[in-house]
């Protein structure tokens, strides 16, 4: 994520596009969703760093948001090529 996506509505479809296309040449959805993911604990612990400034955390908070946008993109994604019907 940089300083151009928080005005680019379009950045986190093309972020969960590229992980898309991982999955489609092969690569483990798992491990893809936990390229994408911050956990919470992660989340939880800088939080509560005491050297981050609040503007840093602000931006930890909009980047963990991107992040589970992503994510959901992705999930949404991959659910539809696992339903799609196969020709034969």
């Amino acid at each position: 994520m940089t300083a151009r996506d928080d005005f680019d509505p379009l950045a986190p479809q093309r972020e969960a596009a590229f992980f898309y296309g991982l999955f489609l040449r092969g690569h483990d959805v798992e491990t893809l969703r936990q390229d994408i993911d911050v956990p919470r604990s992660m989340m939880d612990k800088w939080m509560k760093a005491r050297d981050f400034e609040s503007s840093f955390r602000e931006d930890l908070q909009r980047l963990y948001l991107y992040r589970k946008q992503v994510l959901a993109i992705f999930d949404g994604l991959v659910l539809n090529e696992q339903n799609r019907p196969r020709l034969q």
